[in-house]
Order: C-alpha cells, then sequence, then structure tokens
C-alpha cells in the first residue's frame, strides 16, 4: 500500500510508476478527490455529532416549551448525521478498494518492458554441461531409477501432483538443509510456520485482491492454503511497534506450499515443474525504512541464491525483471533460472524482491527510529531459498550420467550421507 499523502504530492510520479507497471485502470486524480470528499464528510460528520451532543446536553436545562423544538431539532440532527455517515462509510470503503489494488513503485533502476519478454539479463553463471550421450529428461530419470510415482499418484491426488521416493525423496530433504544451515549461517533463524491462513495476511502480502485465482480456499472453516512462508512472517509481527535494535528480523521460513496454478493451464504438465504442493524454504528480511539498507539485503539476499545453485553446481542466469513482470508488491526484482539441458533453456528456479514499505503498511508493521524517535513502517524483502521439486529438474538433468545415475556435488555429499552418486545402477 503507498501512503495517500505522498500519491498527492507526487501525482505525475505515482502515474509514471503505474504506467511502467501496467496498472492504467487506476485514477490518481479521481482518488485524490474522493481523499478529499471523504475528509470533508468526516469534518461535517463530527460537526453534527457535535452539535447533536450540545443540543442533548441542554434538554435538562431547557424549560417545558423549549424542549419539544429541541428534540425534535436533536432528532433532525440525529438522521442528517446517520445519512452523512452512511455516505462516509460508503465513499470510505471505495476508497479502502482502490489503495487495496495500488501497486507498489517500481525501481528507477528497474528495466521498463511490458511482459517477461523484456526482462533483462545481467549475468550467466557456469559452464553448460556437454554429455557424449543423449540426455534423458528428469522424468525418464525418475522412471528408469524407480524414483517416482507419478502415474499412480495422479490417480489418487489428481493432475499436477507427485510423490518421489527412494535416494531422491532424501536428494530433495537434503537439499533444504544445505540451504537451511547456509542461511544460518549468516544470520537467519529457521522458523517453520503453517500452511493455512486468516484471508487479513493474504491482503498484508499483496496475494489478495491480485492473485485470487491463484490460492486454494476452505470457505467450511474460512481458512486459505499459503503458496509461501512469506505470507505467515509478512504478518507475525503485524500491528507491533518494534525498536530498531531488534532490526533486521531474518527468517528461514520451511512450509508446505500450495498454488492452484490456474493461470497455468496446459504448461508444464509433464513432471515436476508446475505441481499444486511443493516444499520451499524462504528468505525473510524485515529492516529499517530506508531504501540503500533494504537494497543491501537485497543484494545480500541474491548473494546467498546464487551461492545456493553454486553449492549445487548448476548453471544458471540472474535476469532483472521488469516494471510490467514484477507484480504489484514488487519494488525491484530479480529471477534466478538454472539450465535444463533437454529443454535447452534456463527455468526459473528464485525469485528476489525488494517490498519496501508496501507491505508492512498493510500490516501495519512498524519500528521506532533510534534517531529521532518517530514510528516508521518497516521494509519487507523476500527470495526463494530453494524451492522443490521443481529445482529437483535442473539438479537431475545437469548432473545425470550416461547410465542414468546422478552425480552428487561435493557440498551435498555431507546432506546424502557421503554418497557421490545416486541411481539403481550405483553399487
Amino acid at each position: 500500500m503507498l501512503d495517500i499523502k505522498f500519491i498527492i504530492e507526487n501525482k505525475d510520479k505515482v502515474k509514471d510508476g503505474l504506467a511502467k507497471k501496467g496498472y492504467t485502470d487506476i485514477d490518481i486524480d479521481a482518488l485524490a478527490a474522493l481523499h478529499l470528499e471523504i475528509n470533508k464528510l468526516k469534518t461535517s460528520s463530527q460537526a453534527l455529532a457535535e452539535e447533536k451532543n450540545r443540543l442533548s446536553n441542554s434538554i435538562k436545562s431547557a424549560s417545558a416549551e423549549e424542549r419539544p423544538a429541541i428534540i425534535a431539532k436533536s432528532k433532525q440532527l440525529g438522521e442528517d448525521l446517520k445519512a452523512e455517515q452512511d455516505k462516509l462509510a460508503a465513499e470510505q470503503e471505495k476508497f479502502n478498494n482502490i489503495m487495496l489494488r495500488m501497486p507498489n513503485l517500481p525501481s528507477p533502476e528497474s528495466p521498463v518492458g511490458k511482459d517477461d519478454s523484456e526482462n533483462v539479463v545481467r549475468r550467466r553463471v557456469g559452464e553448460l554441461p556437454k554429455f557424449d550421450f543423449t540426455p534423458r529428461d528428469h522424468v525418464e530419470l525418475m522412471e528408469m531409477n524407480d524414483w517416482s510415482e507419478m502415474e499412480r499418484i495422479a490417480k489418487v491426488c489428481g493432475s499436477r501432483t507427485y510423490a518421489i521416493k527412494g535416494d531422491l525423496a532424501r536428494l530433495e530433504l537434503a537439499i533444504h538443509m544445505l540451504v537451511l544451515d547456509k542461511l544460518a549461517a549468516n544470520g537467519f533463524t529457521t522458523i517453520t510456520v503453517p500452511s493455512i491462513a486468516k484471508e487479513k495476511p493474504l491482503y498484508g502480502m499483496g496475494y489478495l485482491p491480485f492473485a485470487s485465482d491463484e490460492i486454494y480456499y476452505l470457505p467450511s472453516d474460512e481458512l486459505y492454503l499459503s503458496g509461501t512462508a512469506e505470507l505467515v512472517l509478512n504478518s507475525l509481527r503485524a500491528d507491533e511497534i518494534l525498536n530498531e535494535n531488534e532490526l533486521p528480523v531474518l527468517y528461514a521460513g520451511f512450509s508446505p506450499c500450495f498454488r492452484r496454478e490456474a493461470g497455468a493451464a496446459g504448461k508444464d504438465t509433464r513432471g515436476l515443474v508446475r505441481v499444486h504442493q511443493f516444499m520451499k524454504t524462504e528468505q525473510f528480511v524485515i529492516c529499517k525504512n530506508d531504501i540503500a539498507e533494504s537494497e543491501k539485503w537485497h543484494q545480500k539476499l541474491l548473494a546467498i541464491s546464487e551461492e545456493v545453485l553454486q553449492d549445487l553446481e548448476l548453471p544458471y542466469q540472474v535476469l532483472e525483471v521488469c516494471t510490467g513482470d514484477m507484480g504489484a508488491p514488487k519494488y525491484r526484482q530479480y529471477d534466478l533460472e538454472a539450465w535444463v539441458p533437454t529443454q535447452n533453456c534456463y527455468r526459473e528456479t528464485h525469485s528476489c524482491s525488494n517490498i519496501t514499505d508496501w507491505q508492512a503498511r498493510r500490516t501495519n508493521l512498524r519500528y521506532r527510529d533510534n534517531a529521532d524517535g518517530k514510528v516508521k513502517f518497516a521494509h519487507t524483502l523476500n527470495n526463494t531459498g530453494i524451492a522443490t521439486p521443481r529445482a529437483l529438474v535442473p539438479f537431475m538433468e545437469n548432473h545425470q550420467q550416461a547410465d542414468g545415475s546422478i552425480r552428487i556435488p561435493e557440498k551435498l555429499q555431507p546432506y546424502m550421507q557421503g554418497k557421490k552418486f545416486i541411481g539403481k545402477n550405483v553399487k
């Protein structure tokens, strides 16, 4: 959420930011006029309430002849006040709905573009694998090593679900442990969180109203299934005023995640790329309201995820996401994409975002500044630590051997009981 005062004082800047993000349906001038009308209604309602109270208090001291007129006037004022308050409530609801749909403004450093075709490759790291055999895709590798139950699980749980087993299941957990250890070494507190949430945190994060078609809803319980630990972590300290000395707050959140993938109909239906339930380790940061500070953390989060891909010995590229593709909450965003040999392309493994104070305003997450004692809205940032099973796709394909076994990178071997290879043919 943006500050309405900032919006009114920077109309041209806000209009420009909305245009760059593709939000052309929000009328900033009309929003400013609505805000002015609400303030007028608040003033007039307050005046009517004060006048009604004055008349009510005067009834006791009024003569018998004066009382009927005072009572009648007080009654009329009450009706006028109710009409004014009803109008105020309606205008306030209209205003709130617009503000909830107001995206964050993009960074001046972000590339301007309309969609993902205009994202910018900042760098590529690692050499692409060279095979002296025809590489198999990840589904073939799972089948030949008896690592999955894809057909059977679809009968039980429907499409876009997965069940992996044996060494591949252990590999999935091992990768998460490697990432959690790395985050702990960087000062992050490991935290496991539920995968269900009330409605308010979804508005706080920005899932609602922007991505309602991607969210599972449990109407009998009025609860939602979470698509990332960020959802819960962003509201964990909601309505609190932290001391600046507590910042930054660093969480390494681990949880099952759920996404409907409604916008991906017909895409990536084979294997592990797009599934409805997955496991995710999430990096989440709460820091001071200072763009230099949050941009420093943005680069730190990005560096950690690059280290993860380097530890997994995966070739990858860093994309800076353009304004039209970064989504409503984002101020600045990078995506990391690992190479998938059989698809001859890079596929997303991480998404790293600076949200500035946009989420904190929605959750009322604040801190008291040591320098001036003022209460300020914090900045929040998030980045994937690792998400599986998606990350297993480039992992298996890049490290496959001619016999279908999978090589385990050196830094992951301690988490796999020292194994250097896994697979049916490994002795």
